[in-house]
């Protein structure tokens, strides 16, 4: 590796694992693209995963709901479909994690830096101007990030069960795990419509929130 390489090199690594917020923005700012617009495109990449995120549980809710209505066959090709959806939701739920984390991230930054600057002014009226706008978009954030965190948080709870029926129709490829599996299958059904609906409301919020930073 040539030594011009290392430090882009280590510099990238950094930002990766420990989260080198500050060079990044600085790094970003050089090159036009300020806090503000990093945190536009945060929140739509957060909204986009959660939209990832629904549409995944819907499909594992399908994928349950075809191993209780199964006849005859291969049951364990249906646990192989069942591990490979599940697979698939913790790690769209991981990604919605470090979504809602990186917006808090450059918000975090931008409120701090945005606050600094009120000293700036020498304008009385535009001081008051900025700093009236900087309330109106933290309310409006904190909308957001509540709506966010309440959706993530129901993610859990509906993916333990899911957890546990999978586990259990590993060992149990036979009717009592279809047994099981209906018996689960409405609370199942119930959770996942309350975390879909969560789901809608906080993508509600990202739109808004997009729009009126786009608009201001």
């Amino acid at each position: 590796m040539s030594h011009s390489l290392k430090p882009i090199l280590i510099c990238t690594l950094v930002l990766l694992f420990t989260g080198c917020s500050n060079v990044y923005y600085g790094a970003m700012e050089k090159v036009g693209v300020h806090k503000r617009d990093i945190l536009v495109d945060r929140v739509q990449a957060a909204r986009d995963s959660q939209e990832k995120t629904k549409e995944q549980f819907a499909s594992a809710l399908e994928h349950f709901s075809s191993v209780v209505n199964f006849q005859g066959g291969a049951l364990e090709e249906k646990y192989f479909e069942l591990k490979d959806e599940l697979e698939r939701i913790e790690k769209q739920a991981k990604e919605v994690r470090h979504r809602i984390e990186a917006v808090e991230n450059v918000a975090e930054a931008l409120f701090d830096e945005w606050e600094a600057e009120l000293d700036q002014y020498s304008s009385a009226s535009l001081r008051q101007a900025s700093e009236q706008q900087l309330r109106q978009t933290r309310r409006q954030y904190a909308k957001l990030i509540r709506a966010m965190k309440k959706a993530e948080a129901k993610i859990e709870p509906v993916l333990q069960p899911l957890r546990d029926q999978v586990l259990f129709l590993k060992h149990n490829l036979n009717a009592r795990a279809i047994a099981s599996l209906q018996t689960e299958l409405t609370r199942i059904e119930t959770d996942v419509s309350r975390l879909i609906l969560e789901m809608e409301r906080a993508m509600e919020e990202a739109d808004s929130f997009i729009k009126a930073m786009k608009s201001a």
